[in-house]
């Protein structure tokens, strides 16, 4: 296989390289693609250093079999065309094509098969990666959704800097650095400062006063599911550094016992069960690094950077609706929330190809 990365110097572009490697992926060749700044750098990969290329209109995907990209929408629909023209597989980690008809959006571990259509005649040669939140919430979902129809779902996020780049994540850094010695804090990346603070506004704010951050996990959540579950969300940035964290409640065509939903969840695919509320005295703070996750009473992104499952504990019956239960979640933005969730694409293409 003869793989390429456009953007490949980002968190999510660095993320790709790394599970490249860490998963064996079968990579004949690799080729990076980036800016015009930081086009001349270099990357190890498989003891070989691989210098990054400046994407033009003049850049060439003819040999290339797959192609990630992670460099946002504007680039992705420029250079979408050029990319597939002789074939190559585009899988592309912004929001550009997701919600377009032909343009599969694929989360594996609930509708791997919608991946096969790139193989269809007259295909655009795209497959969407979905937003993080989104991710996280219907490998979730979809553990349940299999045993009784989930019909609604209210979710509240707790976005993490890793979300908004790797440049947002030196910001909040910096910011408590600033607050600490009494400066105010430098605000780039984020509209108001994120130490110390929490800000309910993630993308901008569309016509029904929901962020376009809150109405993809609307409208990507249905389309992954192929289900008109209805989601109401809240997505709030948080000041930590990396994995989202999402609290959510659900409501079930009918009622689902809480040991067959743990069990389910436990058993799903891409699902990890952190729930163990008996727990909560152990570890105590100074223990804390010296214990394995599955330790923890649950889930908490600290603990949660780098690792490939979504965590799930927290789960309970809501005590507002019977047919109604709640749980607490916590995955790698960076790594299943979009660059492994794209190399598993790739890796389930292969096995059908």
């Amino acid at each position: 296989m003869n793989i390429a990365i456009i953007g490949a110097s980002g968190a999510v572009g660095q993320e790709l390289l790394t599970l490249l490697e860490e998963r064996r992926f079968p990579c004949d060749s690799l080729r990076l693609f980036g800016s015009k700044r930081s086009a001349g750098s270099s990357y190890m990969f498989r003891g070989q250093q691989i210098t990054v290329e400046e994407l033009t209109p003049d850049s060439s995907f003819q040999g290339i079999d797959i192609a990630f990209a992670s460099a946002g929408a504007s680039v992705s629909k420029q250079y979408a065309e050029l990319i597939t023209r002789y074939g190559t597989i585009l899988i592309d980690n912004s929001s550009a094509f997701r919600m377009d008809d032909d343009v599969p959006l694929v989360v594996p571990e609930v509708n791997a098969e919608d991946a096969l259509r790139v193989f269809e005649p007259g295909s655009r040669r795209i497959i969407a990666n979905p937003n993080c939140t989104t991710i996280i919430l219907t490998v979730v979902l979809n553990a349940v959704h299999v045993l009784g129809h989930v019909e609604r779902v209210h979710v509240a996020t707790y976005q993490s800097a890793s979300g908004a780049g790797a440049q947002a994540m030196l910001e909040l850094q910096e910011q408590h650095r600033q607050v600490l010695n009494g400066q105010e804090p430098t605000c780039n990346k984020f509209l108001y400062p994120l130490a110390y603070n929490v800000i309910p506004h993630i993308d901008i704010f569309m016509d029904n006063d929901y962020t376009k951050e809150e109405m993809k996990m609307y409208n990507e959540t249905r389309k992954i599911m192929h289900s008109e579950v209805r989601v109401s969300a809240t997505c709030v940035r948080v000041p930590t550094l990396r994995a989202h964290a999402e609290a959510v409640w659900v409501q079930l065509q009918t009622p689902l016992s809480i040991d067959l939903i743990r069990r389910a969840i436990a058993n799903a695919p891409g699902c990890e069960l952190v729930d163990d509320p008996a727990n909560t005295q152990s570890p105590t703070c100074n223990q804390q690094h010296a214990v394995t996750n599955e330790q923890f009473p649950y889930p908490m992104p600290l603990y949660r950077s780098g690792m490939n499952n979504v965590a799930v504990g927290r789960i309970r019956k809501d005590l507002a609706d019977a047919r109604s239960f709640s749980f607490f979640c916590v995955g790698d933005q960076i790594r299943k929330g979009a660059a492994l969730n794209a190399i598993q694409i790739a890796e389930y293409l292969l096995t059908k190809k």
